[in-house]
């Protein structure tokens, strides 16, 4: 096998690499392919000259590589320009409240609680149930026809007897019905983003009480 296709059977991972190889860019490839095609051009046995059909498939096949290495240079510097984008956009949440999946409730001493929901199709009806930490019902609201997609609901705090619940953490379930038939709610609590972390490449949102929601899982922002 001549030093052409020496050169592309390693490219193309058919012809093991050398002691110490290393993955070349596509510069260097290009370059080494034409340093060794003009030497044997310069070196050829005139009774025995390069087959031109060969060497057309060889340039061909780098042309490709070298293209194929361009290509993912550059894929992998877009990448990394976009982590960095996507970084900076989180870390503007900081400070900032969002809803992300679960059924969290937490009540000031005064004031309001805030949550929501998610409906894969519209409902005629959604009910949503306050229990405290014990599981006892505290408030049940009843909330007229919603959309499907995601909404957000505000508790006043008060019970069912309308006296001022205890402030602390509480849980909520959310029933909505078409019709006679029930369908799919997902509850979503209001956190408090905290700050940013990557963590296994994923963009994670650091929320206040402990805890971490990915970046992409936040399904609105307050």
């Amino acid at each position: 096998m001549n030093s052409l296709s020496t050169l592309t059977s390693q490219i193309e991972g058919t012809a093991p690499a050398g002691r110490g190889n290393r993955t070349l860019s596509a510069k260097e490839l290009n370059d080494r392919f034409l340093r060794l095609l003009i030497a044997q051009m310069k070196n050829q046995d005139p009774l025995n000259p390069l087959d031109n059909a060969q060497v057309t498939s060889q340039m061909a096949q780098i042309s490709t590589v070298t293209g194929v290495n361009g290509l993912t240079e550059t894929v992998t510097k877009l990448l990394a320009q976009f982590e960095r984008l996507e970084t900076l956009q989180a870390a503007q949440l900081a400070g900032r409240t969002v809803l992300v999946e679960g059924r969290t409730l937490a009540l000031a001493a005064e004031g309001a609680a805030s949550g929501g929901f998610e409906l894969n199709q519209p409902a005629d009806r959604v009910t949503v149930e306050i229990r405290d930490g014990a599981g006892q019902l505290v408030r049940t609201l009843s909330l007229p026809r919603q959309e499907a997609g995601v909404a957000r609901f505000d508790w006043d705090g008060l019970t069912d007897a309308g006296v001022r619940a205890a402030a602390g953490s509480y849980t909520f379930t959310v029933k909505a019905v078409s019709g006679n038939s029930e369908i799919a709610a997902t509850a979503l609590a209001a956190r408090r983003v905290e700050g940013v972390r990557r963590l296994d490449g994923q963009l994670q949102l650091l929320l206040a009480g402990g805890g971490a929601a990915a970046y992409g899982d936040v399904r609105q922002i307050l």
